[in-house]
């Protein structure tokens, strides 16, 4: 669960009501507060859940965060099933098997910085759509004014699967172009702050899905700072900073990658935490050595062979469970990470920060 700033300034209320009253005893106090303030009790109750580091087995979970992390790459929503369109029941297909196989989604953001609180024995994974089509999120009017979402867009189905199966977490990013994003523009406002509210994320995917190749860095600025003025004009404090490549594309000019993570536009700053490929294979741990958090690879979310050719989504599921890649397990410690002992050598004490590393070896 994650805790707030709201949250925790209640709960410091709460604390200095407790303590800071000599006009009787502090059990007595508690108790008042406690029956005045329920909410204030029941979020100091989860931060002290929060608090407490639960002690697991390693040898029956072999946690193992060195592992690697699969980054889904959805496009459009729809029938019928083709290059780059998965169907609303293949989706939904696709949630039922990330969920009955371990799987428990994060956001792009915290796999870019390492802030990883999946439940010990799981395993992260990240969920992108690329360009922003209305099928993404659709609007339907009906006859007697009122709105609904369309439950076969992808908004819809990722709302209703969380709602059924609480513990797989709305965490969805989306990363769009600037060709009225998700459709339907008399809706484009409500949209963007829906999918912000909801707790999902919105990425930049260009103005004009410009392949870089042969861009400068006055074209590359234009393209991303455009998207992040876009957004703030309805969400002012929200903050656009991941990047997924339009094609895949980086500029000939390898001076110009700078101006792909950081730079302005018309008075607007941008600056991507992440940057993603179009389709590889599962990347790095973000505590790996070689993590590179601008050069993030990504899976092709589908499974026609006519187009994925052995590297869709679930032939890297295949992968995982034969071992011949070896998938990053959590050990439910945002502030550990744990690895088997063969591991120490892979992982950066450069880029833990404040985090702590437990080795263990696995008994065979």
């Amino acid at each position: 669960m994650k805790l707030n700033k709201k949250m925790i300034v209640l709960t410091l209320a709460a604390s200095l009501l407790i303590t800071g009253c000599a006009t009787s005893s502090p059990s007595v106090e508690k108790e008042k507060v406690q029956k005045e303030n329920p909410v204030i009790q029941q979020e100091k109750e989860v931060l002290e859940k929060v608090a407490e580091k639960k002690e697991i087995d390693l040898q029956e979970i072999k946690p193992n965060e060195a592992g690697q992390i699969m980054v889904l790459m959805y496009h459009s929503i729809k029938e019928p099933e083709a290059e780059f369109t998965r169907t609303p029941d293949n989706l939904r297909k696709d949630l039922e098997y990330l969920y009955e196989n371990g799987y428990r989604p994060i956001s792009l953001k915290d796999y870019a910085t390492g802030n990883i609180t999946t439940e010990a024995g799981y395993k992260p994974i990240v969920i992108t759509f690329d360009d922003g089509w209305q099928n993404n999120f659709n609007i339907i009017k009906k006859e007697n004014g009122e709105i609904e979402i369309d439950p076969d867009c992808a908004v819809a189905i990722f709302e209703k699967f969380n709602k059924e199966h609480p513990d797989f977490p709305l965490e969805v990013t989306f990363l769009i172009n600037d060709n009225i994003p998700f459709g339907q523009e008399e809706y484009l406002e409500y949209k963007l702050k829906y999918i912000v509210e909801k707790g999902m994320d919105i990425g930049n995917h260009t103005a004009t899905h410009v392949n870089y190749i042969n861009t400068d860095a006055g074209r590359i600025q234009k393209e991303l700072g455009q998207i992040v003025k876009l957004v703030n004009k309805y969400l002012p404090d929200y903050e656009v900073n991941t990047h997924a490549l339009p094609f895949g594309s980086r500029p000939k000019d390898k001076s110009l990658y700078k101006d792909l993570a950081e730079g302005d536009y018309e008075g607007v700053h941008y600056k991507n935490i992440a940057i993603l490929n179009v389709g590889w294979d599962p990347y790095k741990s973000p505590f790996h050595k070689d993590f590179n958090p601008l050069a993030i690879h990504r899976v092709r979310a589908s499974d026609l062979q006519k187009y994925v050719q052995g590297v869709g989504m679930y032939d890297w599921f295949k992968s995982f469970d034969k071992g011949t890649k070896v998938a990053y397990v959590s050990d439910g410690d945002s502030e550990t990470i744990t690895i088997p002992k063969n591991y120490e050598d892979v992982i950066d004490m450069n880029r833990i920060g404040k985090k702590k590393v437990r080795t263990y070896t696995i008994e065979q």
